[in-house]
């Protein structure tokens, strides 16, 4: 088993080591920065080129000027043939002319074409024009005839010259091919640079998180595949702590689902055995009950149908080990009997009146019923006696948990209902140091939300159970001053109390009945 978890793991973690380089995220990565790094120098290459362009057409302007300024003493004659072809030919032009204060000279020219295809003013040339401009040589092909004219020294002197487009769109191409390699080669240095640091700051990070979950995933119960976060307060250190904690809670709810199977299949084989005992308990309760002694005859009653609950709860156990109830069988109850039965059942209760106390030494804890006399309530007997029971039970205990041993402190516990328009509110107040916060965060949970140490929480979580199979809901009430309240409220159909509403009836617990 662990070794097939193990070769799982190895894997898991196969898979990310091994992923194809295009699928990965570093790879991705490493395409999008070069392909980026490119659009980035394709928007830089677009007017560099046009001002390229720009510089090799002034400059062939001010080679003409100068060879312009070579002749300017000859202004009545005409150059000889070889001056004009050395002219043009360091100027790479078909022809030269100057204007200056208004009068146009030819100062060379050989062979002119009989048409211009285009004529380029230097003079005033917007960013937009000059890079359409450089786009049309580069895709004319070079074959064009163009005249270019602008000035130099300022506005003084005008050189106009005709000339082939094919040195510009040779040079232009140049100029491209070299832009294109060295994009190519800043868009790799770039793209390995940023890969390095983005795979360091982020990729390595990542691809270990996802190497933790698929291991922690394939063996949960193991510590050891819990993550160890890097001590960094980045957003991928607090991601890091974050799936730490996750990780760690995950592992204890499992363990406590794990101890809560256990717990069920204990309790399974201990309520199977519980059964069998209980059958012969409650032969010799019947048996006793016909003994002829006023105290038998008394308790006699109180034990057989405690005996009968102890039945009936390991008959229940196992649907509770299921997470669920039986289903609440409502009948008319007498709710004043039931509280009073539920008192009778505490005053007896070993573990709120040790047999080993004093009842002289104890102060006792008043127990109040303010019910209607006669009211009815319509609900399964057993389980409202199990909520009632479980609630006063637990707030005694919490009575009998104070240090304080002060008689005057009142010692209360007080069980109230009232019916209006068909629903049945009911109350149990204790007068006790009332609920601690973490109790209060996992109320009705089981084994979290015990008011006290040792507690396991289950009273409060089945009498809230119980309570939603009858439709209703029970919740803890803030009030002023010290004590807990809880408030159950049923939807019902009562019938009406007939007597008008007693005053409360108070007994006290105590550990022992008088004149014992």
């Amino acid at each position: 088993m662990d070794s097939a978890q193990n070769g799982k793991t190895r894997g898991s973690r196969r898979t990310i080591g091994g992923e194809k380089p295009e699928k990965s995220l570093s790879g991705k990565l490493l395409l999008l920065t070069i392909l980026f790094v490119m659009i980035a120098e394709v928007l830089i290459f677009v007017p560099s080129v046009a001002n390229t362009r720009m510089r090799w057409l002034e400059d062939r302007l001010r080679t003409a000027a100068a060879a312009s300024l070579v002749v300017e003493g000859w202004e009545d004659m005409e150059l000889p043939r070889p001056i004009q072809n050395d002219a043009l030919m360091a100027t790479g032009t078909k022809s030269i002319a100057l204007k200056t204060d208004g009068m146009s000279r030819l100062i060379a020219s050989t062979d002119m074409p009989h048409t211009v295809d285009q004529q380029y003013d230097l003079t005033s040339v917007s960013p937009l024009v000059a890079i359409h401009d450089a786009f049309v040589t580069m895709f004319s092909g070079g074959d064009r005839i163009i005249r270019v004219y602008g000035p130099v020294e300022g506005d003084k002197m005008m050189i106009d010259v005709v000339m082939e487009e094919g040195p510009l769109y040779r040079a232009m191409l140049v100029y491209g091919r070299n832009v294109f390699f060295l994009s190519l080669l800043i868009s790799f240095i770039t793209a390995g640079l940023v890969f390095v640091a983005i795979n360091s700051i982020m990729i390595r990070p990542i691809r270990r998180m996802t190497a933790s979950m698929q291991a922690f995933s394939a063996e949960p119960n193991n510590p050891d595949r819990i993550i160890e976060p890097r001590d960094n307060g980045d957003e991928l250190g607090i991601a890091e702590r974050h799936l730490e904690a996750m990780q760690r809670e995950l592992q204890n709810t499992l363990k406590e689902q794990q101890h809560l199977a256990d717990l069920g299949l204990a309790v399974s084989k201990i309520n199977h055995d519980m059964r069998n005992i209980l059958a012969s308990a409650q032969l010799m309760s019947d048996r006793l009950a016909m003994v002829d002694d006023p105290v038998v005859k008394r308790f006699a009653p109180k034990l057989i149908r405690t005996m009968d609950r102890a039945a009936a709860y390991t008959r229940e156990v196992l649907a509770y080990g299921r997470a669920q109830e039986a289903e609440p069988t409502r009948r008319r109850v007498q709710f004043d009997a039931l509280v009073a039965d539920v008192r009778d059942m505490l005053i007896i209760d070993p573990e709120i009146n040790p047999q080993a106390a004093d009842a002289a030494d104890e102060p006792p804890i008043d127990f109040v019923i303010d019910v209607p006399d006669g009211l009815e309530l319509e609900a399964d007997s057993e389980q409202l006696f199990r909520v009632i029971h479980n609630l006063c039970r637990n707030a005694i205990q919490a009575l009998h948990a104070e240090d304080d041993d002060d008689p005057a402190i009142i010692r209360r516990v007080t069980v109230s209902a009232r019916v209006n328009d068909g629903v049945a509110a009911i109350e149990i107040d204790d007068t006790g140091p009332g609920m601690p916060p973490k109790a209060r965060e996992n109320l009705f949970t089981a084994f979290h939300g015990s008011a006290r140490a040792g507690g396991t929480g289950l009273g409060l979580a089945i009498a809230h159970e119980l309570v939603r199979a009858h439709g209703g809901s029970i919740e803890l009430v803030e009030k002023p001053g010290s004590g807990t309240m809880f408030r159950i409220t049923l939807p019902c159909q009562p019938a009406q109390p007939t007597q008008a509403r007693p005053a409360a009836t108070i007994e006290p617990i105590r550990l022992k009945e008088p004149g014992e």
